[in-house]
């Protein structure tokens, strides 16, 4: 399912953000954006999301700053110093030019931005994060519970439909056995030279034809997996991967009744069953 949330918490000067994105997915995909520093919060931060969520790929960004940032840059003379000793080492190896000066204050380490990280209270920015972060999950969640009331309400539409083509291929008139005895009639005074089969005997290859094509198991079926449907969307909760089981099963079904079906209408109801599980499949991937 997808969503976006984001939440913000501060304590005293100490600011976190937190960013949460999800978009479908089978499976759940966690992915982490952290900043340095709070690395250790990878393993807590994916329990909970674990904890909260069952399926879609996540992504978490959190932005976090604290102390009393200036945001004054200052040179670092050990860090210099070490830069120096080297080009001077490397002079002495080969004939070079000395690179200019802000070739070397961009180097890493030579300057550094006073961005209030020292004081932190790492204990106390880590809790911040984590509440932080159990705020993204919330709304995310209510984000996606709004989408999933909708979905449900195409869900539920489509097990309308599915169940109509259901009641359709009851009503045929093709399952009956003296639809099929007439036209296995008509089919053997077609034949060349025909000699007519005793009533008894046609009355038998009736049943055995209807026998093989009966579709009574597999329309009951149906219904039950329909029942069945209706029952989890109506309770809610993360019902996702047990609907995406029973749309493997209706198309099972459908399946099966076309392989069945004895008449080009019925196979034209188990074609549209076929079509109308499909959508129900497509739109089951997006709950969770």
């Amino acid at each position: 399912m997808t969503g976006f949330a984001r939440a913000e918490r501060q304590s005293g000067d100490m600011q976190v953000q937190v960013e949460l994105k999800s978009v479908n997915s089978r499976g759940l995909d966690i992915r982490l954006r952290l900043p340095p520093g709070l690395d250790a919060l990878d393993v807590p931060l994916r329990q909970l999301l674990t904890k909260s969520l069952s399926r879609g790929a996540l992504n978490l960004a959190v932005a976090a700053g604290g102390g009393a940032a200036t945001g004054a840059v200052r040179l670092n003379p050990e860090a210099l110093a070490a830069v120096l000793a080297a080009m001077e080492q490397l002079r002495k190896q080969i004939t070079t030019d000395l690179p200019r000066p802000e070739g070397i204050l961009a180097l890493p380490g030579v300057l550094e931005t006073d961005d209030g990280a020292e004081g932190v209270d790492e204990d106390q920015q880590a809790e911040l994060v984590l509440d932080c972060t159990r705020e993204a999950i919330a709304r995310l969640q209510a984000a996606r519970r709004q989408e999933g009331a909708a979905i449900a309400a195409v869900l539920l539409a489509q097990l309308d439909t599915i169940a109509d083509l259901v009641e359709r291929a009851e009503r045929h008139p093709a399952r009956d056995r003296a639809y099929i005895e007439a036209r296995l009639r008509d089919q053997l005074a077609l034949l060349r030279d025909d000699t007519s089969l005793p009533p008894e005997r046609l009355a038998q290859e009736a049943l055995l034809l209807a026998t093989k094509a009966d579709i009574q198991e597999e329309l009951d079926r149906l219904r039950a997996h329909i029942a069945a449907a209706r029952k989890l969307i109506g309770e809610g909760g993360p019902v996702g991967r047990r609907l995406d089981f029973l749309a493997q099963e209706f198309n099972r079904e459908a399946n099966t009744l076309c392989s069945k079906a004895n008449a080009v209408a019925l196979t034209a109801i188990g074609l549209d069953l076929k079509a109308a599980i499909d959508q129900l499949r497509e739109q089951v991937q997006n709950l969770e």
